[in-house]
């Protein structure tokens, strides 16, 4: 598991060398950042350099100093500040300046960094004098070109926000990168690539943006084009980042990936999330909280169209669900509960942002894969969900594809369905009565779509079904909060045993399907 704080938490360039890489003179900070020397670059070259990097064996990126890098552990790391005034774009062209993450304990592996105009690519040399330290700081004695440890883009120069004190995405450790959404507020991270996640015997591989290049904005380019060279052991891939910062953040990601060796899971579009606990069951004062999550349910639109929830699980040890399809339109892992009373933290956990991919093309067979970790507190994250194609992971084997994610609010393409707003569990039996030992009452709250326009007298029938079990006492009601569409289904389940149940339900009325499909992993108390 990633701890989650760890990832929350040179000289002057003459004129002559930023009209070499075809800025105009002011284009940059003038006096703060150095450049190596001109080097062409395009994205089709930088697909070659993969394909020619597969057939050779991986080589780690050199660690500069690892004795100074452990001495700046998490407090000496957060003292140290990129001086805005020197960041990439500063003062144009575009409207986003680039500023960057030092390198230290927890972020060993440098990144070099280019700027790319007019097809020549030039290294941004790392230099101690680009940050603000303490005199005290391990970082003076790290050697200059040391490189850095990853990259943000702060928010528009000419918008409503300081720049100076605001980013909307930012790249740091291994190959994950995070954006803000619509909400302004940082959440879970995506990832390039996620290799042998949960494979019994295998370590799970991180392999790193090892390069970046940073395109030149240009006049009619709202947006940022970010270049990437992702390497490891058992792939090595070349990824093109096209991010706009609208409402909402969108990046548009091309990707062309080798395989150096076998891989037994092979996750693409990866996404990585923390779920501590939710409405659906607490245990009793675990924390005064009543809610911790980043995301708090997996959604999927399969290639038949049919429109799913997940709700997330903090499982007694670890599970891997997978849920097959063919030419997926969509999955994402969702922050649905938006009220600020059901989490009651200044973090603010209810502008977390949902983060959905959308497929471009036929990705062919394979499954979403919801990976769940147990985890006792927040640091920590716990949960991935990723496509794996049905294909094996075969050294020589090359995968090229092309998607986009959407940090957003809710679903940027949202089901004209009812949506599942809420799964609750308590004891099962009839109040009253004495509650049976290993029977558990489901509650499902559903809310819009159809349910709005029902007639009056009408009941939605709950469709349910379980891998093993028995229901009782089934029954559908409206909310009792007037709020329109607004309804709940209630079931009992028996299940003898620890093995856990997965469960299924919609609600239909006669031949006319009323909400998305609601499933859930349910691990029985002992």
């Amino acid at each position: 598991m990633i701890d989650r704080r760890t990832l929350l938490g040179a000289a002057a360039a003459g004129t002559a060398g930023l009209a070499a890489l075809g800025f105009p003179p002011d284009a940059m900070a003038a006096e703060g950042l150095s450049f190596g020397p001109p080097e062409p670059f395009s994205f089709e070259a930088l697909k070659q350099r993969v394909r020619a990097l597969a057939t050779r064996p991986y080589e780690a990126p050199p660690v500069p100093r690892p004795d100074v890098l452990w001495r700046i552990d998490y407090d000496a790391h957060g003292r140290i500040r990129f001086k805005t005034d020197v960041a990439l774009f500063a003062n144009g062209p575009g409207r986003y300046p680039v500023t960057f993450f030092h390198l230290g304990r927890y972020f060993q592996k440098p990144v070099r960094m280019h700027v790319v105009a007019s097809g020549q690519a030039r290294e941004i040399i790392y230099d101690d004098a680009v940050f603000e330290m303490p005199p005290d700081s391990p970082a003076h004695e790290l050697p200059r070109n040391s490189g850095f440890a990853g990259f943000r883009f702060q928010e528009a120069r000419d918008g409503k926000l300081d720049w100076r004190r605001n980013d909307w995405v930012a790249f740091l450790g291994a190959s994950y990168f995070r954006a803000i959404g619509e909400l302004y507020q940082y959440g879970l991270s995506a990832r390039g690539l996620a290799l042998n996640t949960v494979v019994y015997g295998v370590p799970e591989e991180f392999p790193d943006f090892t390069h970046v290049w940073f395109e030149e904005p240009g006049p009619e380019r709202d947006g940022v084009v970010v270049h990437a060279l992702l390497d490891g052991p058992s792939a090595v891939g070349a990824y093109r980042f096209v991010m706009r910062r609208e409402a909402a953040v969108v990046m548009d990601l091309d990707v062309s990936l080798v395989l150096r060796r076998d891989v037994a899971r092979l996750g693409l579009a990866p996404l990585t999330s923390m779920f501590w606990y939710s409405e659906t069951a607490k245990a009793t004062m675990v924390d005064w909280r009543p809610e911790v999550h980043d995301s708090d349910g997996l959604a999927l639109w399969t290639g038949t169209g049919e429109r799913i929830w997940r709700p997330l699980n903090n499982p007694p040890g670890t599970q891997v669900s997978a849920f097959v399809d063919k030419g997926p339109r969509g999955f994402g892992l969702l922050q649905r509960d938006r009220n600020f009373d059901h989490y009651l933290d200044g973090v603010y956990y209810e502008r977390r942002p949902s983060l959905w991919i959308e497929p471009k093309g036929d990705w062919g067979a394979g499954a979403v894969q919801l990976v769940e970790n147990p985890t006792d507190d927040e640091i920590h994250d716990n949960v991935v969900a990723m496509w794996v194609p049905a294909e094996p992971g075969r050294a020589g084997q090359r995968h090229d594809l092309a998607y986009r994610l959407h940090w957003t609010a809710e679903e940027p393409y949202p089901t004209p369905l009812a949506r599942c707003v809420a799964t609750r569990l308590g004891n099962g039996g009839q109040p009253g009565t004495v509650r049976p030992r290993g029977v558990r009452k489901f509650l499902l709250e559903f809310l819009g779509g159809p349910l709005k326009d029902l007639p009056p007298g009408t009941l939605p029938e709950p469709v349910l079904s379980a891998s093993r079990g028995s229901f009782s006492y089934i029954r559908t009601e409206a909310v009792p909060d007037d709020v329109p569409g607004h309804w709940r289904a209630q079931f009992d389940l028996t299940a003898e045993g620890s093995a856990p149940v997965e469960l299924r339900c919609f609600l239909r009325s006669g031949d006319q399907v009323l909400s998305e499909t609601w499933l859930y992993q349910y691990h029985p108390i002992g």
